[in-house]
């Protein structure tokens, strides 16, 4: 009898036909799915445009047989502004400018005791106490509220420039044209007497107004501390005060998108003081402590605080959306970076902003610029520079972009509105400006 067989194995069974041909139609997803590797951190982009270096600062000239100069506009033409961006004293004031920052590096303002003036930053501190005390004397003129200039600030500048000679007397300057140079630089600080506006510009004048002191050897490298952060300190208190009184409109604003309506150095000098401060950091003007505890002590705080407080709109992102950017920086080095770039490129590079520069012996022209003569004039009360014969009385210089710093419709100041806004204490009962 055959032994019984072991079963055999099931053979499987073959998919149909059809169904072959549609797994075969499946990707494999080892073939599509991309190898994981570690992220990369991704490089931030370089700025194309160099970090602005600092010019060695001459030594003061000897004056002994100095011949001095009125200071006049020079800068008539885009011919005359590449000119002197090409110049010496374009480096002098760049020098000077950006010496300051770096005598400021790490340092709080209250680091400069009383014992560490000099008499001369004695001296200009009671200058700037007693223009001060000019406010009072020309009080302003009940306007119904309105948001424009002043035009009581008009007697301040005249009780300012009535001082005038006492006031360089107390720096030693007595020769009259000596005083004629250098007096029309602090004149400019203040402000403009038609236009009833101030701006950068008119804060360049009086850092100019202590470049002819330094030129003159009244001030030292010894004073630069001082200089920066007592002395600045000061007029930016005094330029606050005339500020608020007379309703100052903001002179070349870029509205919105600008850095500030009426300041620049205070942001520059600021982060040089903050440039390795260990916990202050960018970010850390949003923070109102930290602003009210430090602000005192740095000018970048101190400035931020002063745009706060006179916005009808609460939030940095909605009244100076700039600052609210440049805030996103990781280091001060990079905002010192940036505020250098600006100073050459927005202030000294701008044609529309230095055609009102003036130019005398101590901060002098370049040889084949234009003359400020009987046959160009300066309309006063929109700041242009016009030359006779134009026929529209506005052939005045532009960069080519747009109204530039000088034209424009005029600006009610955000600084009015909120003054107005305390006198009513009613809340916010004034229709918003562009600018607020």
């Amino acid at each position: 009898m055959a032994s019984p067989q072991p079963p055999q194995p099931s053979q499987p069974s073959q998919p149909p036909a059809p169904m072959r041909n549609v797994a075969s139609a499946i990707p494999n997803l080892k073939d599509r799915i991309p190898k994981l590797e570690p992220r990369r951190r991704r490089l931030e982009p370089g700025n194309p445009i160099p970090v602005p270096e600092t010019p060695a600062l001459p030594s003061p000239p000897d004056t002994s047989s100095w011949i001095f100069l009125e200071p006049k506009r020079r800068i008539l033409s885009k011919k005359d502004h590449d000119a002197f961006l090409a110049s010496p004293t374009r480096d002098l004031i760049t020098a000077w400018i950006f010496g300051l920052a770096e005598s400021v590096v790490d340092t709080p303002c209250s680091a400069v005791k009383e014992d560490d003036l000099s008499d001369t930053v004695k001296a200009i501190l009671n200058i700037l106490s007693e223009a001060e005390g000019l406010v009072a004397k020309s009080p302003p003129n009940e306007q119904g509220g309105s948001r424009f200039g002043n035009k009581a600030f008009q007697g301040f500048l005249d009780l300012a420039s009535a001082s005038t000679a006492d006031w360089h007397k107390s720096l030693g300057i007595d020769k009259q044209e000596v005083v004629a140079e250098v007096s029309t630089y602090l004149d400019q600080s203040f402000g403009n007497r038609h236009r009833i506006d101030y701006g950068s510009g008119h804060e360049l004048n009086f850092m100019i107004w202590m470049l002819c002191l330094y030129q003159l050897g009244l001030l030292h490298y010894s004073d630069f501390k001082a200089v920066t952060l007592t002395v600045f300190s000061k007029y930016l208190s005094l330029m606050r005060t005339v500020q608020m009184t007379y309703y100052l409109e903001p002179a070349g604003s870029h509205g919105v998108w600008g850095l500030d309506d009426y300041q620049f150095l205070p942001f520059l000098f600021g982060a040089s003081q903050l440039l390795h401060h260990p916990y202050i950091t960018p970010r850390s003007i949003h923070q109102q402590l930290t602003i009210e505890e430090f602000g005192g002590n740095y000018l970048y705080l101190s400035q931020v605080a002063f745009v706060n407080d006179t916005k009808t709109v609460k939030g940095l992102r909605w009244h100076s959306p700039m600052l609210d950017d440049i805030s996103s920086a990781k280091s001060w080095s990079k905002i010192d970076g940036g505020m250098r770039r600006m100073f050459v490129a927005e202030v000294l590079g701008k044609l529309p902003v230095m055609q009102h520069f003036l130019f005398g012996s101590l901060v002098p022209a370049v040889s084949g610029m234009s003359e400020d003569d009987a046959d160009s004039h300066v309309d006063e009360q929109h700041g242009h520079v016009a030359t006779s014969g134009s026929g529209s009385g506005s052939d005045h210089a532009h960069d080519g972009t747009g109204w530039g710093d000088c034209c424009g419709i005029k600006v009610p100041s955000s600084i009015a509105a909120a003054q107005e806004m305390k006198k009513g204490a009613k809340g916010d009962t004034l229709r918003r400006i562009p600018f607020d």
